[in-house]
């Protein structure tokens, strides 16, 4: 059940060519570090980078999504050999507000595939999954709670779509985009178990030693959610100090084999990194990083964030 082709309202979206190759740049020297990065693994699949798009405008968003062509120069269009290849699309984004995601979602392609990565208030659950059909994960959920708030959502969201497509086909009309699959091929929602490798009081989730019975919990009780794995945001510290390997990494390694063992299941992912430590995340076996500053640049105050950025008239 793929969207890949229904479109929300983009199409008077103005995007500035030189904000896009500017943004087109940064993308891909991330892209060449992680490459570089990964360089030592071998068999392992691709690194997943989500780009943190957390404050930023939906144009900027969509200069990586749908990056306009290069331009060609007129010696360059004569020659057999030139080159004006469309840049590959971003399509994994990240943000940390739940409004703000729903918000930018409404605006921009259903191709695109969210991520929710900030502190997730109980309250703006059921919402955020209901209202998001492309809401590809969850990468924050640290209690029991605020995943049956999730399945909620997401139970609802099945439903308003089986709903709207069998009116949609009573009527002769198109039905409305669907939910994303999971990998399985099923409806459920992807989430993360988010992990508070460093105890400290500042940083949201669960205990490492509780990790796996919450695991098990959500897949008992949340059958629209399935658990593929973990997230830790770790110490700025640790990040920034000069070791071969950082504790909090080696610890949400651990706690994944005891969730893995504790759910039966292999291939359980890792989710860590960000933009001033995400190499050796990799190196230590992160499957997807999170990179904001590292591609758009410093963000705004949030009191200055405009969702629309730049937009033609009557839509702005």
């Amino acid at each position: 059940m793929s969207n890949d082709g229904h479109d929300n309202g983009d199409e008077g979206m103005q995007v500035n060519p030189q904000r896009a190759a500017q943004l087109l740049e940064t993308l891909n020297a991330v892209k060449q570090r992680i490459q570089a990065a990964s360089s030592s693994r071998t068999g392992a699949k691709p690194v997943r980078l989500i780009a943190v798009s957390k404050l930023k405008p939906a144009s900027d968003i969509l200069a990586l999504h749908r990056p306009p062509p290069p331009p060609s120069s007129p010696s360059s269009s004569s020659s057999p050999t030139s080159s004006t290849t469309t840049p590959e699309p971003q399509s994994h984004f990240g943000e940390n507000y739940a409004q703000e995601l729903t918000e930018k979602a409404a605006l921009l392609p259903r191709s695109i595939r969210w991520h929710f990565i900030g502190a997730l208030q109980t309250n703006k659950c059921k919402t955020l999954a209901q209202q998001v059909p492309n809401l590809w994960c969850v990468s924050s959920v640290d209690t029991l709670k605020k995943a049956e708030r999730l399945d909620e959502g997401r139970h609802q969201l099945l439903q308003q779509q089986q709903h709207d497509g069998d009116s949609n086909n009573k009527n002769g009309t198109n039905a409305a985009a669907a939910p994303l699959e999971d990998d399985d091929g099923s409806d459920r929602l992807r989430i993360l178990v988010q992990v508070n490798t460093s105890g400290e009081a500042s940083k949201s989730g669960v205990a490492p030693a509780d990790a796996p019975a919450l695991a098990r919990d959500i897949r008992d009780r949340c059958p629209r959610l399935h658990v593929v794995g973990l997230m830790t945001i770790g110490a700025i510290a640790r990040s920034t100090a000069a070791e071969d390997a950082n504790e909090d990494f080696t610890t949400l390694t651990a706690v994944r084999d005891a969730v893995a063992e504790e759910l039966g299941v292999d291939g359980l992912e890792l989710s860590m990194g960000m933009s001033g430590d995400f190499e050796g995340a990799i190196v230590q076996g992160s499957d997807e990083v999170r990179v904001g500053t590292g591609i758009f640049g410093e963000r705004p105050a949030k009191g200055d964030a405009k969702v629309k950025g730049e937009v033609e008239g009557g839509k702005g």
